[in-house]
Parts: C-alpha cells; sequence; structure tokens
C-alpha cells in the first residue's frame, strides 16, 4: 500500500474518529482492532465495532489483569457483540510466578517478561491475521513515543497504524463515552509497563 502519510493526516486533522475509521475501512483489505480493555477501551471497541460488526478484536491477555478488567471485557464483549480473537502467553502464570514473578524494569529479567506475557502473544496475533490496517486507542500525551506519531503511522512492518481518538483528552473521551452509554473501568494494571507514561512495546515497530 503506497501513501504519503503526512498528506493523509493533513486531510484527517479536522475530521470525526468516526469519518477517520470511514476512511481507514475504505483503504483496508484485512482490518484489525486491538484492544487490552483498560481505560477509554470502550470509545474504541464503540467506533470501530459499529461501522464493522465482524472485525477481528484482538485481545493479548497477560494473566495479570484486575478483576474489573475482566468484568469490564466481559460487560463490553457481550454489550457490543466484540468479535474477540483471545491470545495468551504459553506459560501458565503460575509458572511464571515460580520462575520469575514480576521483574522491576530495572530487572534485566523484565525484557523476558514483557516477550513472554505481551510480546509473543502479539506476534502470533498478527502473523496469524495478517493485517494491513490496525485500529489502536493510542493517544497524544499518552507517552514520548506516542507524542511523536499522528493519526495514521506506518510501522516497519508496513502495517497502517491508525487512532481515531488520537487527540482526544481524557475529558473528551468521558464525553463521548457517556453519550453513547458506553461503560468504563479504571482499576487496570500493565504488569510490562508499571509506570503510565512507559511505552509497552507493541507499537515501537
Amino acid at each position: 500500500m503506497t501513501m504519503n502519510i503526512e498528506e493523509i493526516n493533513r486531510k484527517l486533522a479536522h475530521k470525526l474518529p468516526h469519518e477517520i475509521i470511514k476512511w481507514a475501512l475504505s483503504i483496508a483489505q484485512k482490518p484489525v482492532l486491538t484492544t487490552n480493555f483498560r481505560p477509554y477501551e470502550g470509545a474504541i471497541l464503540y467506533a470501530v465495532s459499529k461501522q464493522k460488526k465482524d472485525i477481528p478484536v484482538v485481545w493479548c491477555d497477560t494473566g495479570y489483569n484486575t478483576p474489573n478488567t475482566y468484568k469490564h471485557a466481559e460487560e463490553l464483549t457481550e454489550k457490543l457483540q466484540l468479535n474477540i480473537k483471545l491470545y495468551v502467553p504459553k506459560q501458565t502464570v503460575a509458572h511464571r510466578n515460580s520462575v520469575l514473578g514480576i521483574p522491576s524494569i530495572d530487572d534485566p529479567k523484565h525484557k523476558i517478561f514483557t516477550e513472554q506475557v505481551k510480546l509473543e502473544p502479539f506476534k502470533r496475533a498478527m502473523a496469524e491475521h495478517q493485517p494491513d490496517v490496525w485500529f489502536t486507542n493510542l493517544r497524544k500525551g499518552q507517552t514520548a513515543f506516542r507524542n511523536s506519531i499522528d493519526v495514521v503511522s506506518k510501522g516497519a512492518d508496513g502495517i497502517i497504524k491508525v487512532s481515531p481518538f488520537y487527540h482526544y483528552s481524557d475529558s473528551d473521551l468521558d464525553t463521548y463515552l457517556t453519550a453513547n452509554n458506553i461503560p468504563n473501568e479504571f482499576k487496570y494494571f500493565d504488569p510490562t509497563k508499571q509506570l503510565e507514561n512507559r511505552e509497552c512495546g507493541l507499537h515501537l515497530k
């Protein structure tokens, strides 16, 4: 797929999320939507599934989510009738806890931990689905890396990454979720990040 990303972002700069999604779906052959059911994920799940009901929704479950997150995932999946494609680590949490635990971000073993619980399942998911367009809920202000991209970006793997809510603040998303009667949940834990402004690794491609 050949396109001028800077030109596309200029054209989409003042478009609403549903307009961005409509554009992205028009160029996609094999789109996917990824989620981890963290806070505000309901926005992207609602917006994309409303336009393409059967889109594969890839969920790489680390196994360390809070009970609230699992309940939230069930609620959103049922409410939006999501086409969930679940990917989990090859090792059980019990096995990993006995060998690694959850290493601190300064521990060399943290790289192994991240590969096991997040990167390997994600790579497996992408290898199976072979998407050309990937919908995400990345937003400006979340991490230094995410501040450097835009609504549309292209990875080294050639996949077009689309973030329809890129310029939305938490307050904007609160309003959006309320207007569309979509639930939210804040009790979330990502064992690979530990710090809110730390990049998890999936998007550094």
